[in-house]
């Protein structure tokens, strides 16, 4: 039997949880209500769930897919995933509203962890363009924004990097350095004329500053470049499959295990290596889609990402794979 101590401690306990839980009172309210001190009122709380008088459960809302992430942090020693819905209510697969689910998420990453002073690097893709359009204009402080590959593809296109990092200073109201070269030259001569340029040395020599880059995964078997690009040899493709090569980041291409596959193509390319990317504090890969299947599960099995924003059958597809 309870002596009238404890039932007093009791009922303190229980009175100060309803309060704090059930009333959304804070610590310090609770203490002047009770006539307390804030280190009695924390000490109630604390033993309040000790005794099981206050039980806490978190209820995942439909579609929230905070198992499958934590498995992917656990798995890959991933810092945070983030996983989307993969269509729409129907269950119909579209791959414009793919990437707007999870363009939406990155964006919402962006703002949530964006520190005043950091320097953001980011490469290009299509995703990353919807990560542009659903990022709501952020107020920050000497924010500074790196292109990280030179152009790839018209330079009109909204999925440029040239377009994307000035986008993204824009909306932080940040200073911009732009990498002024293509993504791709036509010799190793021209790369290294172009790479000497000082406006270029200024983007290239502040890529070990990087806090966070922002960048796309590829699939080999989707990758535009190889249709549209008059500066890739018609081989590469072929050379690249006999590597057997799955997928990129910033065309720096990687097998199944994420291994580098290093070929001719690189003397050709102006643009952040897959090293320079493991130098950088945080490095938050966005993709999906069943095509990328294989390339984001060798850029996470070489390690190439610390974040991953995907959408839940891309994840589920690489999960059967653990």
């Amino acid at each position: 039997m309870a002596t009238t101590e404890d039932a007093g401690e009791l009922r303190l306990m229980t009175k100060a949880s309803s309060l704090y839980y059930l009333q959304d009172l804070n610590q310090r309210e609770i203490a002047s209500r009770l006539h307390l001190s804030r280190p009695k009122v924390s000490r109630l709380l604390r033993r309040a769930r000790d005794r099981d008088i206050v039980q806490i459960s978190v209820m995942s809302p439909e579609e929230n897919f905070v198992d499958l992430e934590t498995e992917f942090e656990t798995h890959f020693g991933l810092e945070e995933v983030l996983i989307t819905s993969s269509g729409l209510s129907g269950g119909n697969d579209n791959s414009d509203f793919l990437k707007q689910q999870i363009g939406a998420a990155a964006a919402n990453y962006l703002r949530r962890t964006v520190k005043d002073g950091d320097v953001l690097g980011v490469t290009w893709g299509t995703t990353l363009q919807a990560m542009m359009r659903a990022l709501q204009p952020t107020d920050t402080e000497n924010v500074h924004v790196v292109q990280t590959l030179g152009g790839v593809g018209p330079p009109e296109a909204e999925a440029h990097a040239a377009d994307l990092s000035r986008r993204l200073a824009q909306l932080l109201d940040g200073k911009l350095t732009a990498l002024p070269t293509p993504g791709i030259v036509d010799s190793p001569q021209a790369r290294d004329i172009l790479m000497s340029d000082r406006h270029a040395q200024t983007a290239l020599e502040l890529f070990p500053d990087l806090t966070t880059a922002y960048v796309g995964i590829g699939a080999l078997s989707t990758n535009p470049i190889f249709d549209e690009d008059p500066a890739v040899p018609d081989e590469t493709y072929n050379e690249l499959v006999r590597s057997e090569a799955v997928g990129d980041i910033a065309l720096r291409f990687f097998d199944e295990d994420g291994r580098p596959v290093h070929m001719a193509l690189d003397n050709q390319l102006i643009g952040i290596t897959l090293e320079q990317l493991h130098d950088t504090d945080c490095v938050v890969g966005v993709a999906g889609g069943l095509e990328k299947i294989d390339a984001i599960h060798g850029a996470l099995r070489g390690q190439h990402i610390d974040v991953l924003i995907t959408d839940y059958t891309t994840a589920a597809g690489i999960a059967e794979r653990f």
